[in-house]
């Protein structure tokens, strides 16, 4: 709860434990086994940073926080812990709270989008799984299309993409080195892993703008984002990957605000050592460079996870405000671990803080926040608050009513494919298709007129000489008629037949010449 320009948290001897709201912003871990509260302590938290006036982010992995939406009922359990806390129920309002529902797949909330390109070539390849060789390539075409002028925005956009890297493998690589065919269809076969555990769904338009989650409601709440990740959780390289990208987009977007006197956002990170298994060294030093710097844009990340081990040191030592519930230690190195995580608290010489750690009930916690100078408090055994909504799942048919009464609802339902990669490559083939079939139909008329031409040559050929044959004849008979009247005339019989056949040639000689000239 927000009291007393306090975030409250849990108390130690009726004495409140809170976090600094100028402190906020130095992130902080909640830990602890499983079922020892660490999920009610996430609730508290975003229910009292909400109380503030600050935009919460959280996932949601098991469907049990969704109650947010909800007001909570007073039961007996709950009066216990208030009253423990040196409350009054007057004094501990149960209450709903402004809640937007997201879902990457679109079914249970707004759907939540990114592009391949603001997703990057360096969380996509943690994304597809991809080994080092396979990393550059994929940063070699993301500058190639980045060159072309060519954008990504879908899957079908990168595989088109690739598709053309492949083709033109030869050229593109003596501009931008090897670029080998095989690892181009390596990476093609993820990218269809991928859209087959929905990939293709999350990536898209409209994508969402990170700006959208910094208001509050009518009250001055602030609102609480909730991510609906049950399905996503069976995915947990695509869940880790997503809501880094969702931190990076934060980190990216937002100028710099100094100290504030209140965080401008907080992230809640849950299962967070899903985040930093099997992550390569370059991407390790991308989360603690955004961890690092984050703070400055006036935004508090908080990882929750069974073991503070689980989060690398690099990154444990920028947590300033820490829940620690209960560890067990039943072997060599889960004693280990425990002793590690107790050795990380500034020690209260009123009790054993390794001893308190593994001996801590469900909903108490060894808590030390930050003091106004930014200094470790020494560690509190603590009693967790109670939240003031719902505890536990909802209806679906509540919580798509909500999704759907949201304004952000009608701005990113709706699918957007707009021109992109893919299009220009379909395109640019439909354009080659068409070129040629307007190359073949302009052969195959040539052929046909070069055909017909010739097949008139030979038809006036045929016509040329049967008009001679019968033209010759026709002479050659007058010819002979008027020789042989001549002949007659002259030299009786002998004359008639001897001028017929000269007639005859005459008169064919004369048609040859005729024919020639024309």
């Amino acid at each position: 709860m927000f009291r007393n320009q306090e975030i409250q948290i849990g108390s130690a001897d009726g004495k409140m434990l809170s976090i600094l709201p100028g402190m906020a912003n130095r992130h902080g871990l909640i830990a602890g086994a499983t079922g020892t509260g660490k999920t009610v302590t996430l609730k508290v938290m975003a229910e009292s940073f909400s109380d503030c006036g600050v935009p919460v982010f959280l996932a949601d992995v098991k469907g049990d926080l969704a109650g947010m939406c909800e007001t909570g009922v007073f039961q007996e359990q709950i009066r216990g812990r208030v009253e423990a806390a040196g409350l009054t129920a007057e004094e501990f309002p149960m209450h709903a709270y402004p809640t937007c529902f997201w879902d990457i797949y679109g079914k249970t909330g707004i759907p939540l989008r990114t592009t391949i390109s603001e997703m990057g070539p360096t969380l996509l390849a943690k994304l597809l799984d991809l080994n080092p060789t396979q990393t550059d390539v994929l940063r070699v075409v993301f500058k190639i299309a980045d060159d072309q002028g060519l954008l990504l925005i879908d899957t079908k956009d990168l595989r088109a993409m690739l598709q053309h890297v492949y083709e033109n493998s030869k050229e593109l690589s003596a501009l931008y080195g090897n670029l080998a065919k095989q690892t181009i269809s390596a990476i093609t076969r993820a990218i269809v892993a991928l859209e087959d555990e929905g990939g293709e769904q999350f990536f898209g338009e409209p994508a969402l703008n990170i700006r959208d989650w910094f208001s509050t409601d009518t009250s001055g709440r602030g609102m609480i984002h909730i991510l609906d990740s049950r399905s996503l959780i069976n995915s947990p390289v695509m869940y880790a990957t997503f809501l880094l990208w969702m931190l990076s987009e934060l980190f990216e977007t937002l100028p710099e605000v100094g100290n504030l006197d209140r965080p401008r956002m907080i992230f809640f990170f849950d299962e967070a050592h899903l985040l930093f298994k099997d992550s390569s060294k370059a991407l390790l030093q991308k989360i603690e460079q955004v961890v690092k710097l984050i703070r400055s844009k006036g935004v508090g990340v908080y990882f929750v996870t069974q073991n503070p081990s689980d989060i690398p040191d690099a990154v444990l030592a920028q947590l300033g405000n820490k829940v620690q519930h209960a560890l067990h230690a039943y072997t060599p190195a889960e004693q280990k671990k425990v002793k590690a995580a107790a050795d990380s608290f500034r020690a209260n010489p009123a009790f054993d803080t390794l001893q308190a750690l593994t001996d801590l009930g469900t909903g108490e916690a060894l808590i030390s926040f930050l003091d106004q100078e930014g200094r470790p408090n020494v560690v509190e055994k603590a009693l967790i608050l109670p939240p003031m909504s719902q505890m536990g799942a909802i209806s679906d048919d509540l919580r798509m009513r909500v999704t759907q009464q949201n304004p952000l609802y009608l701005r990113y339902e709706q699918y957007v494919d707009r021109d992109s990669a893919y299009e220009f490559f379909q395109r640019k083939q439909l354009e080659t298709e068409q070129e040629a079939e307007r190359i073949r139909q302009e052969a195959e008329k040539a052929k046909l007129e070069a055909a017909a031409a010739k097949e008139n040559e030979l038809a006036r050929k045929k016509q040329s000489a049967a008009v001679s044959r019968v033209a010759k004849t026709a002479t050659g008979t007058i010819g002979r008629e008027v020789g042989k009247e001549l002949g007659k005339k002259v030299g009786g019989s002998f004359g008639s037949r001897l001028g017929g056949n000269m007639g005859a040639a005459l008169g064919r000689g004369l048609l040859d010449t005729i024919f020639r000239k024309n």
